[in-house]
């Protein structure tokens, strides 16, 4: 292990606020002067910024450790490895004992990696899992050159204690960040080349202020910043739209019609046992306002089969929910419990086999709509926002307002605003045809 590290790597997991806390340890060991590289088996420090909401997820993070220690070694390396997030902040100093890495920081104290590292350089213990009242976010640098499409954090922790959810424990109690943070970082993000900002919470729609104006507030305060194109937020509760947020989505050009809003199960009884606090004609309500006010909203949600005690009936009132709603997009998962959760000591767990099946016809219905909902886009004219180049000569990868992977092939550049026909759809993406560009 290297005294001083002159190279890192960032491997973030999960969510897209893991990627959001990837992109800032890197700003933060970028600004001590380290160099990035692609290989983390070459990096003199990897930073495992870990997820702790997937199935088996901590033995996952120490066979990624295994995997690293044993590339780096064919290299003749040792590097030093710090394991950040979420899986750090509920494994502590077990992670250290078990797998013996140099740093362990949780997701509320990363602002501190620095002089961890320079600890752990110096042999000494580098663990910090506290959940400090003062904000990280005062003792990060300020933003760098970022893609076209960037994350902000504008809200983390949760109060809402699902049954099968570790988030309050890793993530600690619901917090806002203050509205003058969050505009200014969102200018520097257009500053530094972003033409679409997504603003990440555990409960995204749950952010306000002491003047409380909520995320529609925000919102359309963002969307007076020149450059700034496009909005969007996510994750979303059902509990926490509020009629000014349903209303931006019908006021507000550069908010996306795109709506992330989680239902888990499409069973009162289910959902009463997950603590959801929403029941299935709550849910629908609230969409029925949002469509209103949208008419052209995509709905995207999370789902989870085989809760405990999830009976054959209350997985069908999932798939009827499903066949009500009309997903453009959706994730589902099968339940797997999480220690310390109180799911995971209910009785009458649901055996695997029984997941397994219900996950595939799940899926298979959800696959259904999305692709439905690909191909009744097709003839419709919408802007692009080219992200990345694709495999073919000349061919650009973009996201349509709707959140739809759009392929097209054409002289455009990275970051353009691009006017296209839709004029194919698979089931997970769409072909596009350039008319005009956008004017930037």
């Amino acid at each position: 292990m290297p005294a001083s590290p002159k190279t890192f790597h960032v491997k973030s997991f999960g969510c897209q606020m893991n990627v959001y806390d990837g992109e800032r340890m890197a700003e933060l060991m970028a600004a001590q002067g380290l160099s990035t590289t692609e290989d983390a088996a070459a990096a003199d420090l990897v930073v495992l910024n870990t997820c702790h909401i997937r199935e088996r997820a901590t033995e996952r993070v120490y066979s990624e450790i295994g995997r690293l220690r044993k590339e780096a070694g064919e290299q003749g390396r040792k590097p030093m490895i710090a394991v950040a997030g979420c899986v750090a902040q509920a494994e502590g100093a077990e992670i250290v004992r078990r797998a013996k890495v140099d740093v362990v920081v949780g997701p509320q104290a990363y602002h501190n990696l620095p002089d961890l590292v320079a600890k752990a350089a110096a042999g000494e213990a580098a663990l910090d899992t506290d959940m400090p009242i003062e904000s990280k976010f005062a003792h990060l640098p300020g933003r760098r050159k970022v893609n076209p499409s960037a994350f902000l954090t504008v809200q983390e922790g949760c109060d809402k204690f699902c049954t099968y959810c570790v988030v309050p424990y890793t993530r600690g109690a619901e917090v806002s960040r203050s509205f003058s943070a969050i505009v200014d970082e969102a200018k520097a993000l257009v500053d530094a080349g972003a033409r679409e900002i997504t603003l990440l919470g555990q409960n995204v729609n749950a952010w306000n202020d002491a003047d409380d104006r909520g995320l529609h507030g925000l919102i359309r305060e963002l969307d007076r910043i020149p450059g700034l194109h496009r909005i969007r937020y996510t994750t979303s509760h059902p509990n926490d739209m509020t009629q000014g947020l349903i209303d931006a989505h019908r006021d507000v050009e550069s908010l996306m019609p795109f709506l992330h809003l989680p239902v888990q199960s499409g069973s009162d009884r289910i959902l009463k046992a997950m603590n959801r606090q929403h029941s299935r004609d709550s849910y629908m309500r609230v969409m029925d306002r949002v469509r209103a006010a949208r008419p052209d909203i995509a709905l995207s949600g999370d789902f989870i089969v085989g809760f405990p005690g999830e009976t054959e009936q209350d997985f069908a009132d999932t798939l009827s929910l499903v066949d009500a709603m009309g997903h453009a997009q959706a994730f589902s998962f099968k339940y797997s419990p999480r220690p310390g959760t109180p799911a995971a000591t209910m009785a009458d767990q649901v055996p695997p086999e029984v997941m397994d099946d219900r996950l595939q016809r799940l899926q298979a219905a959800l696959n259904r709509d999305q692709h439905a909902f690909n191909l009744a886009s097709v003839g419709r004219t919408c802007t692009i926002l080219l992200e990345r180049r694709g495999k073919l000569p000349g061919q650009m990868l973009g996201k349509s307002p709707w959140l739809q992977s759009v392929h097209l092939i054409g002289d455009h550049q990275i970051g353009d605003l691009v006017e296209v026909e839709l004029v194919a759809a698979g089931p997970n993406s769409l072909t596009g045809q350039a008319k005009v560009k956008a004017a930037a």
